[in-house]
């Protein structure tokens, strides 16, 4: 069974922090949102 994943809030993304390598927040439909170390 596929595993389901909320889609990202304002809140999710507002707070997401740097780390010292770049990861993804998967938004639930196919979509990822990149954070990389540089904050940008």
């Amino acid at each position: 069974m596929p595993k389901v994943v909320k889609p990202l809030s304002d809140t999710q993304i507002r707070q997401a922090k740097t780390k010292q390598k770049e990861y993804n927040l998967p938004d639930g439909q196919e979509l990822q949102l990149r954070i990389k170390p540089s904050g940008l």
